[in-house]
């Protein structure tokens, strides 16, 4: 218990390094883009939004459902891991407990939304194998419950962590600075956090290749390109890129171990490109592809403009 404090001690009294001026300016770069792109995500968000809770059609589909959730799980994550990469970044001490909150929320949200993309997979699968049972087990009820069950399963197993890293503390009453590094107070957190990882990442990639092969096996039955099934088949694969793009945020972790704090503007640059850009990028890729959501947002803005 004594240098699990004292570590904590440390990690309170860091001294901010000076950046030179060429850091300084590309970090600044990097989270001018971040914030550039985080308010087109938030637009595209409130059109979504808009477009979901007007359209009827939408707000009762189960599909359209989990997708709204996951736009605003990603904000709340991209949110949250802003203000603690700030926190490190400029040395902003916050008092521990809220810290523990913030870390709690934020990697809770992150692991949420891989289950998320599996559960959109599985309505595919519905979709299309069971057709004739779609209407009855792909309900809002049944959406909302799934998700309902997604946080619980998040909250089972990422608990763990969490516990041990509570109550491994001395003293509640320190303030540190809000990052992974200053929140790790016990080895077996490590092992946890990728047993975590892996069971998420590779449950998902099962439902997804499972749903997938059953989907397509479909398809050629109907030896029909243009059919559903074939469709269905491309919105799965669609989940697969969108959940490499959500794994790419565990890259980061790799590229400040091989090239480390040398380069001071590493931390923003991963930030940028291994966790804001894929969150950026997947729900508009999604919803621009989407055929009935990209009518209804048309339809949205020419409304508007007009």
């Amino acid at each position: 218990m004594v240098n699990i404090s004292s570590t904590f001690q440390v990690n309170t009294t860091q001294v901010p390094v000076t950046l030179s001026k060429t850091s300084e300016v590309i970090r600044w770069s990097f989270v001018f883009l971040t914030i550039v792109g985080f308010c087109f995500f938030i637009y595209f968000m409130a059109m979504v939004l808009n477009v979901f809770f007007a359209s009827p059609q939408l707000r009762e589909n189960a599909r359209y459902l989990l997708f709204v959730y996951m736009l605003v799980n990603d904000t709340v994550y991209i949110i949250l891991a802003s203000y603690l990469l700030l926190a490190g970044l400029y040395v902003l001490y916050t008092p521990l407990p809220i810290c523990f909150i913030l870390y709690a929320i934020s990697s809770s949200v992150f692991r949420v939304t891989p289950y998320n993309l599996g559960a959109m997979a599985l309505e595919r699968f519905v979709a299309i194998c069971y057709p004739l049972r779609h209407a009855e087990l792909c309900t809002t009820q049944r959406a909302n419950i799934a998700y309902a069950l997604i946080w619980l399963l998040v909250v089972a197993f990422h608990g763990a962590e969490l516990f041990l890293m509570f109550f491994s503390v001395v003293n509640l009453r320190l303030y540190a600075i809000c990052k992974h590094d200053t929140l790790l107070v016990n080895p077996i957190q490590n092992v946890i956090r990728t047993l975590s990882f892996i069971l998420c990442f590779g449950l998902v990639g099962l439902v997804i290749i499972f749903t997938y092969i059953k989907i397509m096996l479909v398809a050629h039955r109907l030896k029909s390109q243009s059919s559903s099934a074939s469709k269905a088949g491309k919105t799965v694969m669609l989940h697969a890129f969108q959940l490499l793009l959500c794994m790419s945020s565990l890259l980061s972790t790799l590229t400040e171990t091989f090239l480390p704090k040398k380069i001071e503007y590493m931390p923003i640059t991963n930030f940028f490109f291994f966790t804001c850009l894929p969150r950026f990028l997947s729900p508009i890729i999604y919803g621009i592809r989407d055929e009935e959501l990209k009518k209804q947002i048309q339809r949205s803005v020419g409304k508007y403009f007009h």
